[in-house]
């Protein structure tokens, strides 16, 4: 089997299975590899059918709503996910943190190689301060204690080790997020401490929402969802909102109006004209 047999499968998964666009491009790459690395062929020039992408609105947060989700979250969990909502981070912007990134004199982070590998500046809110600053000594005497058993160095991107040497075992370099455990960095093989996993914040997340009832699709990317709607329900210009989101485009932030232009807000029903 070859090109055109792999072209008629992942045509029968669109039309056929329906399958969703990433499904059907997960099959694409699996079929490419396993031609390429393994059979040793290369496939060439494929004529597929796609999977058409939907166009879906995010799901958005009331104000209340977060307030209620908050409630149910505590300690470094409440933290993250306040800067998520407060500062408009993506979920691994927010694990990849490191604290020089924090000014709290001007309140602003910095955002390094986000998506498209961009750097940006966003907001630091006010009420993440004083929680963050404390989060951060307790930081602080874990990488001491680190430093006093012969560990304390933490990956640097970009052959930064080699150009400077010592920044690696820096608490300014330090994740703001630190793993509980140290583990073997499996490129290097150097036992470092990583930043916290994805998933202890999107568990956390998870449960705070069933415990408050709400019963809309909620995840770690609500919290920037609701940040930027609710920074242009608040009258915010919409390029404003842009750079702190980090979207080259501002097609792609005008998905925010929509949410707000949609239902009861911009339209009266003509029920209540009744």
């Amino acid at each position: 089997m070859g090109a055109k047999e792999i072209e008629n499968f992942l045509t029968h998964l669109a039309v056929v299975g329906k399958a969703a666009v990433s499904t059907q491009n997960q099959a694409l790459n699996a079929l490419v590899f396993l031609y390429r690395e393994v059979l040793g062929q290369e496939v060439g020039k494929l004529n597929i059918e796609w999977s058409e992408r939907p166009v879906r609105l995010p799901v958005v947060l009331t104000k209340e709503e977060v307030k209620r989700v908050f409630d149910c979250l505590e300690g470094t969990r409440w933290i993250m996910a306040a800067m998520l909502y407060g500062s408009g981070l993506r979920l691994m912007e927010c694990l990849r943190l490191r604290v020089k990134d924090l000014d709290f004199e001007y309140g602003q982070v910095v955002v390094r190689d986000g998506k498209g590998n961009k750097d940006r500046l966003t907001m630091l809110a006010s009420s993440v301060k004083e929680p963050l600053k404390g989060h951060l000594e307790k930081v602080k005497i874990l990488h001491d204690n680190d430093l006093g058993t012969g560990f304390g160095s933490v990956y640097l991107p970009y052959a930064l080790e080699r150009k400077y040497p010592n920044a690696q075992k820096e608490f300014a370099w330090q994740y703001v997020f630190p793993a509980s455990k140290l583990s073997v960095d499996p490129m290097s093989k150097v036992v470092r401490r990583h930043h916290l996993d994805e998933t202890v914040l999107q568990k956390a997340v998870k449960q705070a929402v069933a415990k408050t009832g709400i019963l809309k699709h909620v995840g770690c990317h609500t919290f920037r969802h609701s940040f930027a709607t609710h920074l242009l329900e608040d009258s915010y210009d919409i390029r404003t909102v842009q750079e702190l989101l980090g979207h080259s485009d501002v097609s792609t932030t005008m998905i925010y109006t929509h949410v707000l232009n949609k239902g009861g807000r911009a339209v009266r029903s003509p029920l209540d004209r009744m």
